[in-house]
């Protein structure tokens, strides 16, 4: 190659890591060093990370956090199979990450918020942020933080100019948007009363659905969670006052009783409900659903209305009188029919040519 090629390669090269850069397709992992003195740590005991890509413009006292998503453990057991992961360690995460969707840099794609400040919180905890136990096992050598990593993040934020927010939306995708649900509440107490604040949820609104063998599974799991992870002092006292802090895990239990308005992103047949709380694998002894769970199109006709009746279940959790998100119009929802799990967080399901439309919105 000669050097006029070579020169000609490295300007290519240059140009391709400065568009990338522009877009926010490598942004740094904040660590939050003063977190690990609160005993604010992931289930390694190593200390909790965030993505930040700061606003500008008439964005610049804007803020979108947004919590990543990734399941849960309900148990030491699966707990220690994530502690060495990125799962359960910020030493095993990337560290570096792309922005995209509601959280992208482009005004195309991402017209409300690209020029905010936009922070991705990273999930090591397993418990969608709500764990908290003191006792450390010197065995398994897990930490149940979760409450206390949230609580790290905000306080590192509001440090960096989230006080003096104008606009503020607590969001997050999955065990995330769960999170955001959970949190919403004692987001808005933290920033300031002239504030504007609300919360997203995205692929967050698990319900405390029936599964295949009549029972509820989801019911038992969540329950184990918060046993685990020590959550139910973390969750909203405005629901466990009311009922068992197991049901106050699942967001119809805990949408009405809420002060800040909250908008649901979901599928009414999301792919991640359908597979784990319709028909979870533990009663499915036969694996008559595994082929269906993972194509529709391979779906007998009964098992296609088993699912069309699950979307009947979904919702009847969002609109019950007693429960859901009742009539206040503070509370929104964007609820379409893809067989899909977190919509906001891609260009081509957030907004882009093909993504979902209902009356051109």
């Amino acid at each position: 190659m000669d050097g006029s090629s070579l020169g000609k390669w490295l300007c290519l090269i240059v140009c391709i890591l400065t568009l990338l850069k522009t877009e926010g397709a490598s942004i740094p992992m904040t660590i939050v060093q003063t977190a690990a003195a609160r005993g604010a740590v992931c289930l390694d005991g190593s200390p909790p990370g965030y993505h930040f890509e700061k606003g500008s413009g008439s964005g610049i006292n804007n803020w979108l956090v947004h919590m990543e998503g990734g399941g849960w453990c309900e148990s030491v057991e699966s707990c220690v199979s994530r502690r060495d992961t990125y799962k359960g360690s910020s030493s095993k995460m990337e560290k570096t990450m792309g922005f995209s969707g509601i959280l992208g840099s482009k005004q195309a794609a991402n017209p409300d918020f690209y020029n905010w400040n936009r922070i991705k919180i990273r999930y090591c905890d397993g418990s969608s942020f709500t764990g908290d136990v003191e006792a450390v096992d010197p065995k398994t050598k897990l930490y149940f933080r979760g409450e206390r990593i949230w609580q790290a993040v905000i306080d590192d934020l509001l440090a960096k100019g989230m006080r003096n927010a104008r606009n503020a939306i607590l969001s997050g995708c999955s065990a995330g948007g769960l999170a955001a649900i959970l949190h919403c509440d004692k987001f808005q107490s933290l920033l300031p009363a002239s504030a504007r604040v609300k919360c997203v949820s995205d692929a967050g609104y698990f319900i405390h659905g029936t599964d295949i063998s009549g029972g509820s599974r989801i019911e038992s799991f969540f329950g184990q969670v918060v046993k685990t992870h020590g959550s139910a002092k973390s969750l909203p006292a405005s629901c466990t006052s009311k009922t068992r802090p197991e049901l106050c895990f699942f967001p119809q239990y805990v949408a009405q009783t809420m002060r800040t308005p909250l908008f649901i992103i979901n599928s009414a047949y999301d792919s991640w409900q359908i597979k784990n709380i319709l028909a979870p694998t533990a009663v499915d002894s036969k694996k008559e659903w595994k082929n269906c769970k993972l194509d529709l199109k391979k779906c007998s006709a009964t098992q296609l209305q088993t699912v069309q009746n699950y979307r009947t279940q979904f919702l009847k959790a969002l609109k019950a009188v007693n429960t859901g998100l009742g009539s206040s119009s503070s509370r929104g929802l964007w609820i379409n029919s893809c067989y899909a799990h977190c919509q906001s967080g891609s260009v081509s399901t957030w907004l882009a040519d093909k993504s979902p439309v209902v009356g051109n919105v």
